[in-house]
């Protein structure tokens, strides 16, 4: 069993050393909430018993977890977020980042280049002419915004093109919706677009998401599977409950629960809806590539209900719950996967950090003792900071000794002049109680 670095945990510990080194850790997370703090947001109260109540409750009613449970779904999931977990062979691309709406919690700002493909298109058959020239195999290829469909031509080219080049890709296609009609939707079929997801605004007059529900319905005759994606903004699960019986009605394959997030602007939206950060908002710090922002608190709780409500009332479509933390999985998976490392690392199939065990100060030569009558020299000494880094599957060897150890998480990153494999954050755990299938 594994133990986080909380300052409460840090003050139990045994081992001076450790505890000073776990200060890094706690310094940066102390940085990280002050930077929260001046958005304006504040941090929400530890939900984790609630939530861990219904997931329990999930479980045992049939849903089905999917990356250590960063994924869960009931009915039928998309293999394009099948595809996602760790984004092999599979992209996403834009025409441009224009869009006729103006919603609150988009995070298109937060792109690369935003200001630039906000008034421009980007060259689509040029980068699936590279793709292709590259020999990359591509099997999933989105197409996002902005909004697509404010481009009908190019975004039927762009999947004729993507067609041409990839005979057997799986293509979807992300709307608002507001502007299909039936002239795309018979040449998208054409195309032979296999997938497009509609998003739905809870708080939309009652009038356009009726004619939204309507066009979903008239994409079932065109598209072979249809499938809206909508974030769950906290408060409001009896709309949702309403909205699901509604599309199972209709009979699309699916629903994408996305977890509702603050993109880093708009905070006084934000606030004046009292909405709070989750906490802890990540499980590991970093700098993600996905720009959705910050998770909001009870945002995933009510996913995790509605999945509850499908099971409940027997509903026939798709659903999953996709966290934050599931859509970073695939950049981890990504920086580190068949990487040249040290053989002190091991790479984790759970959450595809490279993790290594660490002993401290005092420790040290209890530790060496025993890896000297193993002949084990598979170890690193840092006098800096004073550890002993080794494998963990060493730790099996060491559960006759009253130590403490840090479990290292890292992550390799290319920078200008190389590869740096970079930590991020360590927990605490004891020989007796580490359980390496388990626990990482």
């Amino acid at each position: 069993m594994l133990m986080n670095l909380s300052p409460e945990r840090l003050a139990t510990l045994k081992n001076p050393s450790l505890q000073e080194y776990g200060q890094i850790y706690l310094k940066i997370a102390d940085s990280f909430n002050e930077w929260v703090n001046q958005t304006g947001l504040v941090f929400d109260k530890d939900i984790s018993e609630e939530t861990s109540t219904i997931l329990q409750r999930l479980q045992s009613k049939g849903a089905l977890f999917r990356n250590e449970g960063k994924s869960i779904y009931v009915n039928q999931i998309s293999p394009a977020c099948v595809a996602c977990q760790k984004g092999v062979g599979s992209v996403s691309l834009f025409i441009s980042l224009i869009c006729h709406r103006d919603c609150y919690f988009c995070f298109n700002k937060n792109q690369d280049n935003y200001e630039l493909f906000s008034k421009h298109k980007r060259n689509y058959r040029q980068e699936l002419d590279t793709l292709h020239h590259n020999g990359g195999k591509l099997v999933h290829l989105g197409l996002t915004g902005g909004e697509p469909l404010l481009h009908k031509a190019e975004t039927v080219d762009f999947f004729q093109h993507a067609k041409a080049k990839f005979p057997r890709v799986y293509t979807r296609l992300y709307t608002s919706g507001d502007l299909a009609d039936e002239d795309v939707l018979k040449e998208l079929q054409e195309t032979h677009l296999d997938e497009i997801r509609f998003s739905i605004k809870v708080d939309d007059p009652q009038t356009l998401q009726h004619d939204i529900f309507q066009t979903i319905a008239l994409a079932k005759d065109y598209i072979p599977t249809v499938m809206v994606e909508m974030p769950v903004i906290p408060g409001t699960f009896d709309t949702m409950k309403d909205l699901l019986l509604k599309l199972d009605s209709i009979g699309i394959f699916g629903i994408n629960l996305l977890e509702f997030c603050f993109p880093f602007n708009n905070a006084e939206v934000f606030k004046r809806n009292k909405f709070k950060v989750k906490n802890p908002p990540y499980r590991v710090l970093y700098d993600y590539w996905y720009a959705g922002g910050l998770p909001i608190s009870r945002s995933e709780l009510e996913c995790l209900q509605l999945l509850e409500f499908i099971l409940d009332q027997k509903l026939t479509l798709g659903a999953q719950y996709c966290s934050l933390e599931n859509k970073h999985t695939a950049q981890i998976y990504q920086q580190n996967h068949d990487q040249r490392v040290s053989k002190t690392l091991y790479f984790s199939n759970k959450d595809y950090f490279y993790k290594s065990a660490k002993v401290f100060g005092a420790d040290i030569p209890k530790v060496l003792k025993v890896f000297k009558k193993l002949h084990n020299t598979n170890y690193v000494m840092n006098d800096d900071y004073q550890f002993l880094e080794f494998h963990v599957e060493k730790i099996k060897n060491l559960t006759k000794l009253d130590i403490e150890i840090g479990i290292s998480y890292n992550v390799m990153e290319k920078r200008g002049d190389g590869s740096y494999l970079r930590e991020l954050r360590i927990d605490v755990t004891s020989p007796k109680n580490f359980d390496l299938r388990s626990d990482i």
